[in-house]
C-alpha cells in the first residue's frame, strides 16, 4: 500500500506500478538513500510524463487538422524541404570495440549521414571504442556519442578531450541537464559542439541558450510537447542563432510527426534513424532509408502514413475508455 495524491490518481497508481515498482521490488528499505538515487537516476528515462501525453494528444490534434484539410503537416506547417538526411543510432550501448566498428561502416556504406554511439561505460571503456569507430570510417563521416547523461563532470572532459582528437560531429548529453554550469564548462572548453536540452522543458531550455551552455538544442515532438511545442523551440533557438538537432522519439507515429517538423524548418541538418524496433505498428514507415541517405516527409494528408490494425491488434494488451 503506498499513499499518492487524490483526483488523477489512477495514472499515477499506473506510472507507478509499471516504471517505478519494478526498479525498487527487492530493495531494502533500510537503504533509502540507495533507493532515491536509482528513482533519481530512472526520472531522466520518464522524462516528464504531463509533457509527454501534451505531445501525444498535440500530435493527433495536428493529424486530424491535417485529414480535415486533406494536406500533410509538414505543407500545413510551412514546407521548407521535401527529404531530410538521416543518421543511424547505435542499435546497443553494449557493443565490444569490433562490434561497434561494424556497425559504423554499415552505417556508412547504407549512405547514412552519420552514426551515433551511445556509449556510457566510462572513459576508460568508452575511449577503445570510440575510436574504433573512427578508424571503420575514416576521418570525414559523421560521428557522434551519446552517453545518455551517465558522465560525471570529470568523465565528460576525458572522453571530450578524445572526441576533439577524434573530430566528432557533436558530443550529445554527457552530464545530467539539471547541471548547467558543468554545461557551460564543457561548451567553453571542448572544441566538440555540445548538444543538450533532450530532457528539457521549454523553459530550461532557453535557460540554456540564454547562459551559452551548449553548442546544439535537442528535441523532439513527445517531449517538447507535440508538433506545436517542438515548433515552439525551434523558432526560439533560430532566434538565439542556434540548430536544434530533433531526437527520436522511439515510437512510430510520433517519430513520423518530428519528420514534418524537420521537413518545415531550416536549422535542423538530420534526423534520427533507429533500428527497426520502432518501426512497428506501420504498413510502411517513411525512415526506411533507400537512395542517398535522405528520408521524405509522407505526402498524403495529416500524419500521412496508414496503420497496420492486425499488428495492433495482435500487441494490445490492455484498453482503457475514457
Amino acid at each position: 500500500m503506498a499513499y499518492g495524491p487524490h483526483g488523477d490518481g489512477r495514472g499515477l497508481a499506473d506510472l507507478a506500478r509499471d516504471s517505478y515498482f519494478p526498479q525498487i521490488k527487492d530493495l531494502d528499505p533500510e537503504n533509502g538513500e540507495a533507493i532515491w538515487q536509482k528513482l533519481y537516476k530512472r526520472q531522466r528515462h520518464l522524462y516528464n510524463q504531463t509533457d509527454t501525453m501534451l505531445g501525444v494528444i498535440d500530435v493527433a490534434v495536428w493529424d486530424i487538422r491535417g485529414k480535415i484539410a486533406g494536406r500533410p503537416i509538414a505543407a500545413l506547417l510551412g514546407k521548407y524541404r521535401e527529404e531530410v538526411p538521416a543518421y543511424m543510432s547505435a542499435k546497443s550501448e553494449f557493443y565490444t570495440e569490433t562490434e561497434v566498428a561494424i556497425e559504423a561502416a554499415e552505417a556508412k556504406a547504407r549512405g547514412f549521414y552519420g552514426y551515433k554511439l551511445q556509449l556510457r561505460d566510462g572513459a576508460e571503456k568508452d575511449i577503445p571504442r570510440l575510436r574504433a569507430a573512427r578508424e571503420a570510417v575514416g576521418k570525414d563521416f559523421r560521428l557522434m556519442q551519446d552517453p545518455n547523461s551517465s558522465y560525471d563532470l570529470t568523465t565528460a572532459i576525458t572522453v571530450g578531450r578524445t572526441l576533439d582528437e577524434l573530430h566528432y560531429h557533436w558530443y550529445e548529453e554527457p552530464l545530467p541537464e539539471t547541471q548547467v554550469g558543468h554545461y557551460r564548462r564543457l561548451a567553453a572548453t571542448l572544441k566538440t559542439p555540445i548538444l543538450a536540452t533532450e530532457t528539457s522543458s521549454l523553459g530550461e531550455m532557453a535557460g540554456f541558450l540564454k547562459q551559452e551552455a551548449l553548442t546544439i538544442a535537442r528535441g523532439d515532438v513527445l517531449i517538447k510537447g507535440g508538433i506545436t511545442g517542438l515548433k515552439k523551440a525551434m523558432s526560439m533557438c533560430e532566434l538565439f542563432g542556434y540548430n536544434l538537432e530533433i531526437h527520436t522519439a522511439n515510437t512510430p507515429l510520433l517519430d513520423v510527426a518530428n519528420l514534418h517538423v524537420a521537413a518545415s524548418c531550416a536549422n535542423t541538418s538530420m534526423m534520427e534513424v533507429h533500428h527497426p524496433a520502432f518501426r512497428f505498428a506501420l504498413k510502411k514507415h517513411p525512415f526506411n532509408v533507400e537512395r542517398g541517405g535522405l528520408i521524405k516527409a509522407p505526402s498524403a494528408p495529416g500524419l500521412g502514413v496508414e496503420l497496420d490494425w492486425a499488428w495492433i491488434d495482435a500487441h494490445t494488451e490492455n484498453v482503457r475508455e475514457s
